[in-house]
């Protein structure tokens, strides 16, 4: 297969799809400024853009009524200046519900929500929402919204020849906007203290690509810090140490960087961090009693949560889920184009995913599962164009009552079923349109742990 996933921020795509559940009228809420409409008329409220990432923007419109769920809302929109408008997907109808298999208690409003895909980094646009619902009025709003740019360090730097002796004092000295050129050599565990400050992070950069070389980095509840072209190895046995410890990190940069570790990169409660054109080798072969979720395996390759993160041109390969969500306020994340391998339970896990999280054109090979959703709390979830092949047991892991998921130009080729959902746990208000799912042969289990991928008839079970 010929590698299309490149270093590069230049995209195109679109399309849409259908699986629309209704349910029963109820009355609007108290205090609404049409006290005389039918709970199926649509109220609407306040348009937010929440989160802007590099190349995606969402938008969300509030309403309340549509109880029978019939109301759509469709989207144009253009770079603010310019004459054109394009044509977005429309925006999904995610109605008010909450999460049933999470520990801790989520719910989401009613409301519209979707994003825009593939635009230009560090762009202000416009955008053209019309809400049309036949049982009521229809309605026009506009909105504005600009996408974040790719980080970079501020142009006029100062930079700075640092080696192992001289980094821990000159971290100390660090000033926003301080590039801090690494010589070769080892540097151990480093923790970082300073922040930089927007446009002007500071930057940790190898002279020579990885020859800088540290068996751990520390970000902890840093902004504006910058770790780019440097290796980090750590093997340490049992609870593992992050390669890249990001969390509570906010605007930080993990860029061209070769990492092994048990746990590449961590980044729990952080937020618009940017994660890209980095090599992340795990510890696991890809052998049978590995996998699954019983396999004797742990760490990953980036793990994350909060929002506004992304995650893209990454290869990633050998550990129990390479890319993978924790659990926490998961918004407007990105993971795209990545190439990800031997993905020993998920090769990406996206659960607990809470609206306008995007997993679009990754290429996974040799995965136990290639994308999870379980469960997604209300969406929408965004699965488009990516690739996978020979996934061992299902593409796509729909449990614990998932809502809101978008599958659209997906294209599978693995043994058994091309397609199935063995939860007793039905996934709902998804949306599925234009994938490739190519079954084969099946019947093949795992090790004592019970896994069948079924007999390759090609048939999805789902409610």
């Amino acid at each position: 297969m010929k590698r299309e996933i490149q270093s590069s921020h230049e995209h195109r795509l679109h399309s849409r799809f259908i699986l629309v559940l209704t349910s029963g009228c109820m009355a609007i809420a108290a205090g609404t400024s049409h006290p005389g409409l039918c709970a199926d008329a649509t109220v609407p409220g306040e348009i937010t853009t929440p989160y802007p990432t590099i190349i995606h923007l969402a938008v969300e419109w509030a309403i309340q009524g549509d109880d029978n769920l019939n109301a759509t809302c469709s989207v144009s929109f253009r770079e603010s200046g310019k004459e054109q408008w394009r044509e977005g997907l429309p925006l999904r109808r995610v109605p008010a519900g909450k999460g049933q298999t999470v520990e801790t208690p989520v719910s989401w409003s009613n409301k519209f929500s979707g994003s825009l895909f593939d635009l230009k980094p560090d762009t202000e646009y416009e955008i053209s929402l019309k809400l049309q619902d036949p049982d009521g009025e229809s309605f026009e709003k506009m909105a504005r919204a600009r996408t974040r740019p790719v980080p970079r360090a501020a142009p006029d730097a100062p930079v700075k020849k640092v080696d192992p002796v001289s980094l821990a004092a000159e971290l100390k000295a660090a000033q926003p906007g301080d590039i801090l050129l690494l010589a070769a050599g080892q540097y151990g565990q480093v923790v970082v203290a300073q922040d930089g400050a927007p446009r002007k992070p500071i930057v940790l950069r190898s002279e020579a690509p990885h020859q800088a070389s540290f068996d751990s980095i520390s970000m902890i509840k840093r902004k504006h810090v910058y770790i780019e072209g440097v290796s980090i190895k750590n093997s340490q046995k049992g609870e593992p140490i992050a390669g890249v410890n990001m969390t509570f990190a906010e605007d930080c940069v993990v860029r061209r960087c070769k990492i092994e570790a048990i746990c590449g990169v961590l980044a729990q409660k952080s937020k618009n961090n940017y994660i890209a054109d980095n090599v992340l080798q795990g510890a696991y072969p890809w052998e049978d009693p590995l996998m699954g979720a019983a396999g004797k395996t742990s760490g990953n390759g980036v793990k994350f949560d909060g929002p506004g993160n992304v995650v893209c041109f990454n290869t990633v390969t050998g550990y129990r889920d390479c890319l993978s969500h924790i659990d926490n306020d998961l918004v407007c994340d990105d993971m795209y184009n990545n190439d990800v391998s031997q993905g020993l339970d998920d090769g990406i896990e996206a659960d607990y995913a809470r609206g306008n999280c995007r997993i679009l054109r990754n290429r996974l090979t040799n995965c136990f599962i290639g994308l999870s959703s379980q469960p997604g709390l209300g969406g929408p979830t965004y699965f488009i164009r990516n690739v996978m092949y020979n996934i061992t047991y299902m593409p796509f892991k729909l449990y614990r009552f998932s809502q809101g998921d978008v599958c659209l130009h997906n294209t599978v080729v693995k043994v058994g079923d091309g397609m199935s959902s063995k939860d007793d746990r039905p996934f709902d208000h998804a949306y599925f349109r234009n994938n490739l799912f190519i079954g084969g042969a099946g019947k093949a289990k795992w090790g004592n742990q019970g896994y069948n991928n079924a007999s390759g008839q090609g048939i999805a079970r789902a409610a």
